[in-house]
C-alpha cells in the first residue's frame, strides 16, 4: 500500500537555528550562500578545527563528500570552494543528484560518544512519539529492522505541559547519563516537544545527539520536517522554504492549489479526493505497474486548474499512460472533460489515455471526450481502468 505524506523540509542550519531559540544545546555556526562570504563571517567563530557540510535536503550527505572535518582555515577555504556547486548524489536524491548552493560551518566538537533522539507524529496511534537509541549516526530504519532492542519508543498523549518526568526518564533510560546530562536532556526533550506543538512540525531527528570529552551534550546534526497543511498559520517557517531542492513539478502544482508529489512510476494519476488518488495508486501496483504521480484536483477544480495538472503530469517524461480516476459530486464531470481535451490539444498526447467518470454530468463529462477525437479509452469501473492503463502501456 503506498503511503503519501505531505511536509515541508528545511536545512540543518536553520534546524539548529530553531533549535538554539527554544534553548537546545547546539554548536556555533555560520551559512555561507558564497565563498565570497566566508572570510568576514568565519571570525564569528572560535574554534581551531570545523566541520563543513553542504546543505541539501537529503540524508547520507557524509558518504557523498558532503561533510568535511577541516583542520584551519587554509584547509577550510579549499574545500569550501570545491563543495560549492558539487553535485552530491545519496540514496535520498536520486541519480541526478542535488547541487550544493549553501554551506554550513560549524566549530567541531570532540565527540565521546553518539546517541540517536527524535520526536514525531505517530499518526497511526495518534501520539506525539519519542524514539531514543545508543546507535547514534546510523540509519534508524536500519537499527529498527536490524536491532530493535537498540530503540526505545516511548508514546504520549497532548499536553501543555509536554512530557512528564517518567517519560522523560524513560526516554533516556538507554543513555546512561549522568546527573547533569540528565537536567540537560530533560530540557533538551521537552524544546522538542515544544517544536514540535508550536510549529506544527511532523519530525525533529538529532542524529547524532553527542556527548563531548567535555560531558557536554550537542545536537550535532538536525532534521526538520513541517506539516504543509498548518504552514498558513506559521509564516515563519514558510519563509525558511528553499525552493531549489523542491521538485519544479510540486513548485508548479502549488501556484494552482493542486495536491501534486512526483513518484517514480510510469502511469501518471489524476483523481478527484486524496482517498480515492491512494485507491488508484495502489489499484495500479496491483496490476503490476508503478504510478508516476499522487495528484488530487481537489472537489472543487475549475477547468483552468484541470488543464494545468494534465499539463504537470505529461511533463514528466517518464510517463508512459495516464489513468484519469474521477467521482463527481462538488466537481463536475463535463468540467474536468473540458480541461481534459484542452490540455491534450495544447501538448499533442501521445500516450494512452484511459478516464473513468462517475457521478454528476458524467454523460455530458463522456459526450464532450467522445467528440473530442483524441484516443481515449472509457472504463466502467476503477478495476476496469486500472486494468487497461496496465494493458495500454505495455
Amino acid at each position: 500500500m503506498i503511503v503519501i505524506a505531505t511536509k515541508m523540509n528545511i536545512h540543518e542550519h536553520q534546524a539548529k537555528e530553531l533549535l538554539r531559540e527554544f534553548g537546545a544545546p547546539v554548536s556555533k555556526g555560520i551559512v555561507i550562500l558564497s565563498i565570497n562570504d566566508l572570510k568576514e563571517k568565519i571570525s564569528k567563530l572560535k574554534s581551531k578545527k570545523f566541520v563543513l557540510k553542504a546543505q541539501i535536503h537529503a540524508g547520507g550527505r557524509g558518504k557523498a563528500g558532503g561533510v568535511k572535518l577541516v583542520n584551519d582555515i587554509s584547509e577550510l577555504e579549499a574545500e569550501a570552494k570545491k563543495m560549492m556547486g558539487k553535485i552530491l548524489i545519496t540514496h535520498q536524491t536520486g541519480p541526478d543528484g542535488k547541487e550544493v548552493k549553501r554551506l554550513y560551518i560549524e566549530e567541531a566538537s570532540e565527540i565521546s560518544k553518539e546517541f540517536y533522539l527524535s520526536c514525531l507524529v505517530d499518526r497511526q496511534s495518534a501520539k506525539v512519539t519519542f524514539l531514543s537509541s545508543t546507535e547514534g549516526g546510523m540509519d534508524i530504519e536500519k537499527i529498527a529492522q536490524e536491532q530493535p532492542d537498540k530503540i526505545i519508543t516511548t508514546k504520549m498523549d497532548l499536553s501543555n505541559n509536554g512530557p512528564n518526568n517518567d517519560e522523560v526518564e524513560k526516554i533516556i533510560s538507554i543513555f546512561n547519563f549522568n546527573l547533569e546530562q540528565k537536567k540537560v536532556s530533560a530540557k533538551l526533550i521537552k524544546s522538542l516537544y515544544k517544536i514540535l506543538i508550536e510549529k506544527d512540525a511532523s519530525l525533529i531527528e538529532i542524529n547524532p545527539l553527542i556527548v563531548n570529552k567535555k560531558n557536554e551534550i550537542i545536537c550535532l546534526d538536525a532534521k526538520m520536517n513541517f506539516d504543509d497543511n498548518a504552514l498558513f498559520r506559521r509564516p515563519e517557517i514558510l519563509k525558511l522554504r528553499d525552493l531549489n531542492e523542491e521538485e519544479p513539478a510540486e513548485i508548479e502544482a502549488s501556484k494552482y492549489d493542486l495536491a501534486y508529489i512526483k513518484l517514480n512510476g510510469s502511469i501518471g494519476c489524476m483523481v478527484n479526493g486524496a482517498g480515492l488518488a491512494m485507491a488508484t495508486m495502489d489499484i495500479i501496483k496491483l496490476y503490476g505497474q508503478e504510478p508516476a504521480n499522487f495528484l488530487d484536483v481537489g472537489g472543487g477544480a475549475s477547468k483552468e486548474k484541470v488543464t494545468a495538472a494534465f499539463k504537470l503530469i505529461l511533463a514528466d517524461k517518464n510517463v508512459k499512460g495516464i489513468l484519469i480516476n474521477i467521482f463527481g459530486g462538488i466537481m463536475r464531470c463535463d468540467t474536468l472533460a473540458e480541461g481534459v481535451v484542452e490540455a491534450a490539444k495544447q501538448v499533442n498526447l501521445s500516450v494512452p489515455l484511459v478516464v473513468r467518470l462517475a457521478g454528476t454530468n458524467f454523460k455530458e463529462g463522456k459526450e464532450i471526450l467522445d467528440k473530442s477525437n483524441l484516443k481515449i479509452l472509457s472504463a466502467s469501473d476503477l478495476n476496469d481502468a486500472a486494468k487497461k492503463i496496465v494493458e495500454s502501456i505495455k
